[in-house]
């Protein structure tokens, strides 16, 4: 018996030794392949990159040449009006003779009023560093909203969930598509307030359009049964698009068209980069990656081929929506009239090419077309993070604002949800009073949520009340009537965070005050006091 069990395990040794001797060699083979892979696929989305900036090139190229031909143009003219010496007109000819004597149409045959002033494609405002030759353009179109702003939102949204790496490679272009110019300059001035590091490095162009840039748009025809004012909103609109690409064209290798109501997931700069990169290595002959099933939003085209959406867009500016007019210039490149709709779909997605799940999310309720209602949402988003819970020291939460329906100051504190509070005005408070009197470390108060962003607490107060009141210098400390001192407040994003000083000793009531009248309701997303332990 003795015998048998150590030649089980004689032929179990040989078993482990045959299987090592296997399978190791096929482990580091596969760790091996691994790692070649993975420098492989960089190779390919290097060589990738190098091809598209290789295009960019290109095009500038092709418009240099375009400038160079119209200024030959205009030195031949010359020289037929004047009297020269004729071995220099001569050579003069000889450099101007491949010039065509067709006239080819321009965009002033289908907008004639850009004529009428020198400086009608000229923007009205730019406030700029120049950054160019990035890896990614954003273009974020704005107008005056008589309900809400959400620019300012959506713009920390999206600086938010980039890396440093990603917001180096990126230009964020916000068009104000306004003519009233203390409006634009207001906003430009919200952006260098808001954003000073990301105004001091370049990442945000604020521009705006001529007034001389649109045509009369009340004298826009009346198309598709809608009534006048749509006709002009989605004509202004059209044209707004393309004075932003415009713009946008030279200024790096792929655009993304966004609004100014959004909401991006983390890292959607390398995600968006990687996907066009993979499908121009796999010489893929796409002209649109769609990042969003919602209208226009996430739309991502290289920017040497945006010439062909702005003409377009110029073109037919009157007769169609900007999303209806991107289906049909796709439509026009690859359906076959003498084949089904069937195909006609199938050769579009070829063409138009949409990635999942979706990296932006539409948030705004109030449209900039007067009176409407959006309320339409991308299901492949996912769901959005409204609140954040944390466990904070045990106190008595009360507050004179009335809370809509069930979000509650005491379930915002406990983090169940958050607290939504109906037009708060000057005098409430919202107090917590810990059960035990402690010493703060910090504190973090964070109002407005993705969907009501405007829902913040403004001109609002951080105030502490000391277990040991007697022991503060009432002359040396900003302090209230009522005796509590005041160690923070609310910034232009609605968040206040801070410390409390250690010589205020235990901290026995936690306060916010208001101290003006709110146009909107009040949310709090956010409340996080973290208790410091006495040394």
């Amino acid at each position: 018996m003795m015998s048998y069990i150590v030649a089980l395990s004689s032929v179990r040794r040989r078993c482990i030794i045959i299987l090592s001797i296997v399978l190791v060699p096929c482990a580091i083979l596969n760790l091996l392949s691994s790692s070649d892979l993975h420098e492989e696929t960089m190779l390919q989305n290097n060589i990738a990159e190098l091809q598209v900036k290789l295009e960019h090139l290109h095009a500038k190229y092709i418009s240099s040449q375009e400038e160079i031909n119209i200024l030959s143009h205009q030195l031949l003219q010359l020289v037929e009006s004047n009297h020269i010496l004729p071995d220099l007109q001569y050579l003069i000819n000889n450099g101007t003779s491949n010039i065509t004597n067709i006239k080819l149409p321009s965009i002033y045959n289908f907008l004639p009023h850009f004529l009428n002033d020198p400086n009608s494609l000229r923007p009205a405002f730019i406030q700029s560093k120049g950054r160019s030759g990035v890896s990614m353009v954003l273009g974020i179109p704005t107008v005056k909203r008589e309900v809400q702003s959400y620019l300012m939102a959506t713009l920390k949204n999206l600086i938010d969930r980039m890396s440093s790496s990603e917001i180096l490679d990126t230009l964020i272009v916000v068009l104000v598509a306004e003519t009233d110019l203390d409006y634009v300059t207001y906003v430009a001035k919200q952006i260098e307030v808001q954003f000073p590091n990301e105004y001091e490095t370049g990442v945000i162009d604020v521009i705006s359009p001529s007034s001389s840039y649109y045509p009369q748009l009340s004298k826009l025809r009346d198309t598709l049964g809608d009534d006048h004012q749509r006709v002009v909103w989605r004509s202004k609109q059209n044209l707004d698009f393309a004075f932003l690409m415009s713009y946008a064209q030279t200024k790096g290798m792929f655009y993304i068209q966004l609004e100014d109501d959004i909401l991006a997931k983390k890292n959607f700069i390398t995600t968006m980069k990687s996907f066009a990169l993979k499908k121009v290595s796999r010489k893929e002959n796409w002209f649109v990656l769609d990042f969003c099933q919602l209208g226009f939003i996430g739309k991502l085209f290289k920017c040497v081929e945006l010439p062909w959406l702005i003409q377009f867009f110029l073109m037919f500016h009157n007769d169609k929506p900007v999303d209806w007019l991107l289906d049909h210039l796709i439509s026009t490149k690859v359906c076959n009239l003498d084949k089904d709709s069937k195909h006609c779909k199938m050769a579009k997605a070829e063409l138009w090419i949409h990635y999942k799940p979706s990296l932006f999310q539409h948030i705004g309720t109030h449209s900039s077309l007067k009176g409407k209602v959006q309320k339409l949402k991308d299901k492949q988003f996912g769901k959005i993070t409204l609140y954040y819970a944390h466990e904070n020291p045990d106190a008595i939460v009360e507050t004179r604002i009335k809370p809509y329906k069930q979000y509650t100051l005491q379930k915002a504190y406990k983090g169940e949800s958050f607290f939504w509070g109906l037009l708060p005005q000057p005098g409430d408070h919202l107090k917590f009073k810990f059960t035990h009197s402690i010493f703060i470390k910090r504190y973090l108060f964070r109002s407005g949520n993705p969907e009501h962003p405007s829902d913040r607490f403004y001109n609002t107060t951080v105030e502490v009340f000391p277990e040991m009141f007697r022991s503060i210098d009432k002359n040396n400390n900003d302090m209230t009537e009522d005796g509590y001192i005041i160690v923070g407040k609310f910034d232009a994003l609605g968040i206040a965070q801070g410390t409390v000083d250690k010589k205020y000793g235990r901290i026995s009531v936690l306060r916010l005050t208001v101290h003006s009248e709110s146009e909107n309701w009040a949310i709090l997303s956010e409340i996080h006091v973290i208790e410091d332990q006495p040394s």
